[in-house]
């Protein structure tokens, strides 16, 4: 796809993955409509907008979607599910509430932002939706069975979407990066790069990637690894 005049959605786009992919995409020539609960400090671009979106919430989403469309345009050419948390813990000790909080933001956020979309999409026979999973998508590990799980169904999402709306023109991609130096779990980056993290300019070069490929090419899954590892 020639981004080139084309209007993107992004969740989760005030920091992180997110942000690098609005800026990303704003540099290949697109229109973004940046969705999180707070603004992404200083950015400002004649062709980005910021509307405030809680994706745990379909009526948000839905008031989200209506201003983009009336902002931007109403054809909707790219979604990237970004938005997503972890919360960490053992099973046995683990709050109800936080696994909740989880699957909600991780699982039905990006459910109901992609189902907001797919009608426009569908009616345009063409789109692309971008689902950021993660490498946790792919082999479990102690004290991360929550977060886990939501990207083991992010992913599975994302394959069964894939073949559910190919015929319709719509290509879908499941992004599933490694550890990269972002605010995940709470945490801030490091006043310098860490070599053992990729940042998230990386993997928003990777999504920009799949929507570029070829129209008769579909990327359906990206793996993510850093480079280089510690003894």
């Amino acid at each position: 796809m020639d981004l080139t005049g084309k209007v993107a959605i992004v969740t989760g786009a005030s920091k992180g993955i997110g942000r690098a992919t609005v800026e990303a995409l704003l540099a290949r020539g697109a229109a973004v409509a940046g969705w999180a609960r707070s603004a992404p400090t200083g950015l400002v671009h004649d062709r980005f907008q910021f509307f405030a979106c809680d994706v745990q919430d379909e009526h948000s989403i839905a008031e989200a979607f209506t201003n983009t469309q009336r902002e931007l345009g109403s054809e909707i050419h790219v979604l990237v599910n970004n938005a997503g948390l972890g919360i960490m813990g053992e099973v046995d000790g683990f709050r109800t509430e936080d696994w909740k909080t989880m699957f909600d933001t991780n699982v039905l956020g990006t459910f109901l932002c992609t189902r907001a979309v797919l009608p426009q999409m569908k009616k345009q026979h063409a789109g692309h939706i971008v689902n950021v999973a993660s490498l946790a998508a792919t082999a479990g590990t102690a004290g991360m069975s929550g977060y886990c799980a939501t990207k083991y169904a992010v992913r599975g999402f994302s394959d069964a979407l894939f073949k559910e709306v190919r015929p319709a023109g719509i290509r879908v991609t499941c992004v599933m990066p490694g550890s990269v130096e972002t605010n995940f779990n709470g945490n801030e980056p490091g006043a310098e790069p860490s070599p053992y993290k990729m940042q998230p300019e990386a993997i928003a070069d990777a999504i920009v990637h799949a929507i570029e490929a070829p129209d008769t090419t579909m990327v359906s899954e990206i793996q993510l690894r850093p480079a280089n590892v510690k003894n």
